[in-house]
Order: C-alpha cells, then sequence, then structure tokens
C-alpha cells in the first residue's frame, strides 16, 4: 500500500468523538485538513543541526496529529522542489471552538504561518534565514548552522530579525484562542494568492516516519520529543525505524493519545490572565474576578474526574467548555474595559504566578484539583491587592508591598510543591525540575 494510501486509510479510520476531528476528503495538503478540540503543545526548544549540504533550506519542526495524537515532527533541513520557492510552515489556528490544522507549501514568497516563532528565521513573519540570488540559495549566517560546511554564498542581517520576530516566550504553537493574536500582513495575504507546490515526497515520508516513532507521541513524550531535529530525514528515518520495531506505536497508545489533553483550556486561561497583569490591561481586582472563576472551573473538573475514574463524560466536556467560554469572554472584558494599570513589580508577581500555574497545567505536573487551590490562593492575595489600592489613592505603602511579596512567597513555594508532589494529571511525566 502506498503512502498516499495509507494516509487516506488512517484519516477515514479517525473517529469523529471527543477529541472533535474533522477530516474533510481533500487533497492532503490544500487548505485546512484537520481539525482538534484541544490544543497542540508548546513549541520545544532546540539547537538547529548543521547544513549537510549547500542548497537546503531549513524546514522547522512541528506538532501534527494522528491517530494517536499530537507527534512531533523533527525540523530538518529540505531540498526544495525548484529553484526559486521558499517553505511557509504550516501552523495550527482555533476558530470555531476547534484547533485547526493549515498545512505548509512552497511558493517564491513565504506566506501567513500564523505569527508562530518557529525559530531559526522563522520568526513569526517572512523568513529572514536565506534567500535566492540568481540560481543560488544564499544563507544568513545570523540565522543559519553551518557545521562545517563550506558555504559560498553567505550575507549577514540582524535587522531583519528585529523585524519580523514576534515574541513568544512561552512557547505557543498556534495562533487565536488565546495563543498568538497575530494576523497576515499584506504581503502574506499577496503570498497566499500565489502558485504553491505542496510538500515534496521527502517532506511526506518525514511526517510519517514521526507519526510511527513511539518517541515522538504527546502522550508519551510530554513535550519533550526523542528526535526534536535532524540534519536530514535519512538519519532520522533510520532512527525512526528503530524506534518502530523496538517499540510500535500501539493500540493503548492510540487510545492515550486521542484523550491527551493535559488541560490544555484552564492553561490557557491562566495564561491569559497572566498576560492581561503584565500588561497592565487587567488590574488586580479584575484578576481576582478571574482567578475565583477559573478556580471553580479547575475544582469541578477535577471533582468530575474523581467520580469518574480520572475521566470525563461527553456531557461534562460539553458543560466545562460552556463555563470556559463564558470565563474567557469574563478575561476579555475585564481586559477591554478600559480600567488599566501601570505596569508594576506587584502584578509582574502575580502574572508570574498565573504563568507558573498555567505551565504547569500544560506539561501534566499540576491537576486540576491542585491548580484550584493555588487559583485560589492567588484570588485572595490579588483581592487584598486590589482593596489596599483603593484605600491609598492607587498605591500600595511598603509595608503593603513587603506583606504582598511575602504571601507571594508562599504561594510560590505552594505552586512549586503541588508541581512536585509526584500527583500528575494522567499520562504525564513522573514529577522533575521546575520547567
Amino acid at each position: 500500500m502506498s503512502f498516499h494510501s495509507k494516509l487516506r486509510s488512517l484519516l477515514l479510520a479517525v473517529s469523529i468523538v471527543t477529541p472533535m476531528l474533522t477530516l474533510p476528503v481533500t487533497q492532503a495538503h490544500a487548505g485546512v485538513f484537520i481539525s482538534v478540540g484541544f490544543a497542540p503543545p508548546v513549541l520545544p526548544v532546540y539547537v538547529q543541526p548543521p547544513l549537510p549540504a549547500p542548497g537546503y533550506i531549513w524546514t522547522p519542526g512541528y506538532w501534527a496529529y494522528g491517530d494517536a495524537g499530537y507527534y512531533w515532527v523533527p525540523g530538518v533541513w529540505m531540498a526544495p522542489p525548484r529553484v526559486g520557492v521558499l517553505w511557509t510552515p504550516g501552523y495550527w489556528g482555533f476558530a470555531g471552538g476547534f484547533y485547526a490544522w493549515h498545512p505548509g507549501y512552497w511558493g517564491p514568497h513565504v506566506g501567513f504561518y500564523g505569527g508562530v516563532n518557529y525559530g531559526f528565521g522563522y520568526g513569526g513573519i517572512g523568513f529572514f534565514g536565506g534567500e535566492w540570488r540568481g540560481g543560488a540559495f544564499a544563507y544568513n549566517r545570523a540565522v543559519a548552522n553551518f557545521g562545517s560546511v563550506h558555504v559560498t554564498s553567505v550575507y549577514e542581517d540582524r535587522t531583519v530579525i528585529q523585524q519580523n520576530t514576534i515574541v513568544n516566550n512561552n512557547h505557543v504553537s498556534y495562533n487565536g484562542g488565546g495563543g498568538i493574536s497575530a494576523r497576515p500582513t499584506p504581503m502574506e495575504m499577496q503570498a497566499e494568492h500565489e502558485n504553491h507546490l505542496q510538500p515534496t515526497s521527502n517532506q511526506l515520508q518525514h511526517e510519517n516516519f514521526a507519526a510511527q516513532d513511539r518517541s515522538q507521541l504527546a502522550s508519551v513524550n510530554h513535550g519533550r520529543p526523542g528526535t526534536m531535529a535532524s540534519s536530514n530525514v535519512n538519519a532520522y528515518h533510520q532512527t525512526a525505524l528503530q524506534h518502530a520495531q523496538a517499540q510500535p506505536v500501539s493500540a493503548a497508545d492510540r487510545e492515550a493519545g486521542s484523550h491527551y489533553n493535559p488541560n490544555n483550556r484552564e492553561a490557557n486561561q491562566d495564561q491569559r490572565i497572566a498576560n492581561g497583569l503584565r500588561t497592565g490591561q487587567m488590574t488586580s481586582g479584575e484578576a481576582a474576578r478571574a482567578d475565583r472563576t477559573q478556580s471553580a472551573i479547575d475544582q469541578q473538573v477535577h471533582n468530575d474526574r474523581v467520580a469518574n475514574g480520572g475521566k470525563l463524560t461527553g456531557q461534562e466536556r460539553q458543560q466545562i467548555n460552556q463555563e470556559q467560554n463564558a470565563a474567557s469572554r469574563q478575561i476579555y472584558n475585564e481586559k477591554h474595559n478600559g480600567n488599566t494599570v501601570t505596569p508594576n513589580e506587584v502584578n509582574n508577581r502575580e502574572a508570574n504566578q498565573q504563568q507558573r500555574t498555567a505551565q504547569g497545567l500544560r506539561s501534566g505536573e499540576m491537576t486540576s484539583g491542585e491548580a484550584a487551590r493555588t487559583n485560589a490562593n492567588q484570588a485572595a492575595l490579588d483581592r487584598k491587592v486590589h482593596n489596599e489600592r483603593v484605600a491609598n489613592g492607587g498605591k500600595l505603602t511598603g509595608q503593603e508591598k513587603a506583606q504582598a511579596n511575602r504571601q507571594e512567597n508562599r504561594n510560590s513555594k505552594q505552586i512549586y510543591n503541588e508541581k512536585h508532589n509526584g500527583n500528575t494529571a494522567k499520562g504525564a511525566p513522573p514529577k522533575g525540575h521546575e520547567r
């Protein structure tokens, strides 16, 4: 059976249940291809391997989705299908309650890829790792890793990096829905209407090998893929074959992967609160309200899971999703109601705690019940800070700042303990070091 036949069979076999999948019968890389009911994991941090030979173009790694859930396709140097074309990476975009995959393509210019900062020349807008000069590809030495390969067509441009990099300190891997808020530029929109070439056969095979490599499954590696990047496809394919022969993807892996969701929606809400505090769009009082709401939802998720042996029923998932939609609107309204505060040390500390809770939920190091407790404690402190500011004309006294800092220290210890106490969300890795 050919790869394309296997791929079609795989797609037709995927059930249209939670997580919700929609698989239109279209060409594999034309338009939106697949949609999932929960967000992809964060982007792993890795080092670009050296260029295998002049003429190859870097294609960044990404989270794909198959019958065993999300899996990481390693970044790799690829030979372009012809002279003069550049790679536009695929990206996940949130819309209509689902995360839809927009496949990558080759074309004369780089189009929109969700504003996702994949690194190594793909900073969120365009590509600054190199350019075509005549019939040869010239590399930007400020980005590309040449290793020991002798490259004659080289230039250095660091300004273009600064102008086209979207800061993504949390390594979010999708656009919209609490993720990256970038929208296409006029040039990117124009690029989308140019003639495109689909991924090469090497790229399709590369993705297929990754799908069969158990160490690449998010439900197995918990955001730390066995192979994050490779200099060439053949080297990784040999590794993937060895992994597949030693420990093939099992039916249990497929069952776990199709339901693997370490509290991404809860984490996204906590992250949005953190962002609102850090930018000054949310006051401590507004954050307190959002924290209380999130704590109640977290506790409800925890209680439902305990009652059902660790899982949520379809009805419970639907109810939680509706409550999170309401919570999302609440956060949006709090951030856009005109009440702002100048970014300050206390709010930044509150934001940091919120972000650590989000990271704990994403990694599975914190359960929903643990997040409920940390959010409740943070809500109490946020409310206290708000009340003291109101009483003092918008400021905190030195004594109040010191007291808030001591409470944040206690909250920080609590978060650390929750993340390292051995309790993990189902399918999460053993507790280890702070991420």
